[in-house]
Order: C-alpha cells, then structure tokens, then sequence
C-alpha cells in the first residue's frame, strides 16, 4: 500500500494514535515498533478499543485479525507514519519553516513563532516534538487555519535531518550552530556538521528555498550550498551584505540587545532571555520575521513579551536564592556557553550545580575533565557536580552520584541567598532541585 492510498485511510478517519492507552473512537493506530516496544503486540488491543483502523508490520499479528479488514500490513509502519504526515503536509501550500542545530533551536524556534504570529495564524512544534516520531505528529496538526509552519529537527545520528526533511519537506531552513552533542551517534564533530548540513540538501532541491544562515559561523557558512537564496544576520559590522546586524547591550542578567537591517534605524529589545548566547537567536528570529514582513515593532513586541521555559536559561526567584535555570540539555558547547555567561553576571555570590554531559561516546571523559579546567577559571564561590562522568575527575569541587544525593545535601543544609546556576541534561533530572533551593 502506497503513502496516498495509506493517506486516503486518514481522510476517512483523521485521528492518528500511537499510544493503545489512547483510543479515540474511529482513530488509526499504529504499531510502532522499537528497541524497548513493540505496538504490534497491542494493535488488537487498540481495535478493541475503539480504533477503526491498526497499521501493524508483523505479519502473524496481520494474519490472526485480517479478517475484519481493520488492520493493514506494512513492511515498517514508522515510515508509514511518515509518508502520511507527507501527504498531509502537501495539502498545504504554506512556508514550513525547518529549524535544527545543536543548541538554541528550541528557543529559536520559540522566538520564530511568538515572531510570525504577530502576523500570521500559525501552526509549530509543541514541546520538544522534533524526532522521527514528533515531526510527523506535528505535520498532521496543520489545519486550513494554518498560513506558515515551523517545524523543529532533532538529530542523534547521521542521516536523521535527512528523513525528517524529506517528511517535513520546507521550503525555509535555519541552522541555529553546530557543536559537539551526541558524539556517541555522530563519531565526531564533522559528523554533526554533516548531518546538520542535511537541512540545506534538501532545501537545495527545492526552488525558490531560503535559507537563514548566520554569517559568523564558520562551519555553516562552509557548507551553505550555491545557488540556494541566503538571508544573512550577524554580530560583525564589517560584513555589509548581512540582512541584519545585531549587536549585545547587556546581559545582567537578562539580554538587552539592539538591531537594525540593512542599514535602517536601530531597534533596541529587552528580552527574558538569560545568556549572551541567546543574541544569535534573537537575530535569527528577526531576519525570519523580516523576510515574511512582520513589522520592526511586530519583532521587538514579540521578543520583548517571549518568556522561556521547560528549563531552558529560565531565571526563577525563589524565597532563599536567585536560580539560573538551563537544565533541558547540556553538551560542552552548551555548558561552555553557560559557564562564560555565568563568569560575566556581575552578581554575587555564585554557585554552580553540574550534571553530567550524556552521549558523548569515547569523548566523553576528556569533554569532562576539559569542563573541569574551564571550572577552576570561573569567579564561583561554590561548585556541586553530579554523576559518575565527574566523580572519577580529581578536582576540589564537591560531587554526587546522582540527583537524589544533591536532594539530601540540600535538604540537610539548603544554601542561601545565592545566585546559582543549574546545568545539565534532562536526564540528570536537576529540574527537580528548583522546589528545594
């Protein structure tokens, strides 16, 4: 069965489960199948009830319930998933806007929507839905309501951007950075950079794409491809054919910036964005807005009333100290990044809680013992690191093997009136810590 003979099943029942808890009556299900689960073994479950239709690709699962002509065999129902989400997405004559990278592209793709909603009725990624199994649940969100799209990629090995692209099939594409991040999937940076750079492929086939692109990195403007549109921001006014320029005011501790493009009157912004690095995200949602026409007071109305969350370089006041909250995703680009603006807060006293950087490979102990140098430059009065990566490092900063010890320290004698910096991956769990501290 082919992707618009599988569609045509949708139109006949447009509501797509993946979940056999969930059942809507009349919905798809589909069975899919992965290294922890497999839905095949649920999909009579999900028929029974309520789901109109199971797309199974087991074939003894198929031949025990085929005769009701409710469940469907495919040879892999995750691409059946996303070769629907594709025939719906094309159903929509829209910009889709595809946004990667391997910091920032949450909050940029944040900054993008609050940007393009000051004009447009729109439609984006919820969440944190940017996988293999999240694009394609966003896709089947777009609605006639919907005039523009952006659509967030994540990657952890090479070839994912790719897939995602070919399902997502944008007609815009912005890659935040390139850093060192799931090494264990990539192998090494050049792998990130290659897979990342699968965005601009694929807008390369595609005419009259543009691609948003930041003029002051090296390794993106490397691999900007001829003969694609480029629109350009940057830091650098030395760089006269940039769409826009943008330069930092302050960072204390929230980022105050000012910006102009190509050459018009300066635009000055007070975001709620904790982080100097967060300038580069800023601008690229602005030369997005730019090129769709939303106004310059459009643009600074949306950023100024923007507020981060889940964890992401969120600044939370409690009743014993001030938390700088960045607690989403950590790789040493990102950790770096939140160190150096940590170092520049002209705040006192500091205090910094570090979790463990997650799939970093065969690199992952020298990323770690390099973080711990980069800490014994830092101006912190007070240094807590979490898991087994940090505790093996021979250094003076107090350390804990996971998120329940930090718990217990914390409770038995909660530091106060601190500015403390929260820092890791999600799952170091260290969200958990704001409720205490």
């Amino acid at each position: 069965m082919n992707s618009k003979e599988l569609y045509a099943i949708y139109e006949q029942h447009p509501i797509i489960t993946t979940d056999s808890r969930d059942c809507p009556e009349g919905s798809i299900f589909i069975a899919l199948k992965g290294d922890l689960f497999d839905g095949n073994k649920f999909a009579a479950q999900a028929l029974d009830k309520g789901c109109a239709v199971a797309i199974v690709s087991d074939e003894q699962v198929y031949n025990d319930y085929h005769g009701t002509g409710q469940m469907i065999l495919v040879p892999d129902t995750l691409q059946a998933y996303k070769d629907m989400a594709r025939e719906h997405r094309r159903r929509f004559d829209i910009p889709v806007i595809g946004i990667t990278g391997t910091n920032g592209k949450t909050t940029t793709k944040e900054l993008v929507r609050a940007v393009l909603t000051e004009r447009y009725d729109g439609m984006a990624t919820e969440g944190n839905f940017n996988n293999d199994v999240g694009v394609p649940k966003t896709l089947f969100r777009l609605s006639v309501m919907d005039e523009i799209a952006v659509v967030e990629m994540g990657a952890s090995h090479p070839g994912d951007i790719k897939t995602l692209a070919e399902t997502a099939e944008p007609t815009c594409g912005l890659i935040t950075n390139v850093g060192k991040a799931h090494l264990q999937g990539f192998g090494s940076l050049e792998g990130v950079i290659r897979t990342k750079g699968e965005l601009y492929d694929n807008l390369a086939t595609r005419p009259d794409s543009v691609i948003f692109i930041n003029a002051d990195n090296e390794y993106l403007m490397g691999i900007l491809p001829k003969g694609v549109k480029a629109e350009y921001y940057t830091c650098d006014d030395a760089k006269a054919y940039a769409n826009v320029y943008g330069q930092m005011i302050a960072c204390d501790p929230f980022l105050r910036l000012k910006w102009r493009a190509n050459g018009s009157d300066w635009y000055e912004v007070t975001t709620h964005l904790i982080g100097s690095y967060n300038l580069d995200n800023v601008l690229a949602a602005v030369t997005v807005g730019l090129h769709f026409e939303v106004t310059p007071e459009q643009i600074c109305h949306a950023i100024e009333n923007y507020v981060p969350s889940n964890n992401r370089s969120q600044l939370t006041e409690t009743e014993h100290n001030h938390l700088i909250v960045d607690a989403y995703n950590a790789n040493p680009t990102s950790m770096a990044a939140a160190l150096d603006n940590f170092s520049l807060m002209k705040v006192s006293p500091k205090m910094a809680i570090l979790g463990e950087m997650r799939e970093l490979g065969e690199s992952s102990r020298e990323e770690h013992v390099r973080m711990v140098e980069k800490l014994k430059q830092c101006p912190f009065d007070e240094v807590w690191l979490v898991g087994e990566e940090f505790k093996s490092i021979d250094c003076p900063y107090r350390k804990f093997d996971d998120v329940e010890q930090v718990k217990a320290a914390i409770t038995a004698n909660r530091p106060e009136g601190r500015y403390i910096l929260i820092k890791g991956s999600n799952g170091n769990r260290l969200f958990q810590l704001t409720e205490l501290l």
